[in-house]
């Protein structure tokens, strides 16, 4: 589900980038079933070659866990150093995305604490 939302996603934003048809519709591109699961095939192989050397790399530190940073130096080990500022963006929205979350459920959980308090002061 993963993979056909992505590949769905930047189908749609290429199709986009050619402007409409002859008849002024935005274009639509599909993808057989059989294309999407060579796309998860290949990427199955690339997280496997990513993680052998992430592994690599974390060991030659004497480490045991791979670090975001053994990700990105096994990327650009890898020759793929053009996805490494994407995915520096990537993680720091993550990130982001996830403080913004956790805030969220604090500020929920102490207006929930607050108010439980107030109701058990008003009961004295």
């Amino acid at each position: 589900a993963h993979i056909k939302r992505i590949v769905k996603t930047k189908l749609t934003e290429l199709m986009n980038e050619l402007g409409p048809d002859k008849s002024g519709k935005a274009q639509d591109g599909y993808v057989q079933k059989e294309a999407l699961l060579a796309f998860g095939e290949a990427a199955k192989i690339f997280i496997h070659c990513l993680t052998h050397t992430s592994n690599d790399i974390c060991r030659d530190g004497r480490r045991q866990t791979i670090s975001v940073d053994d990700v990105f130096r096994a990327v650009e080990e890898l020759e793929f150093a053009e996805f490494t500022e994407p995915l520096k963006l990537a993680l720091e929205a993550f990130k982001k995305d996830a403080a913004a979350k956790t805030a969220k459920k604090t500020d929920a959980a102490n207006r929930k604490r607050k108010a439980t308090e107030d109701t058990a002061d008003g009961d004295d």
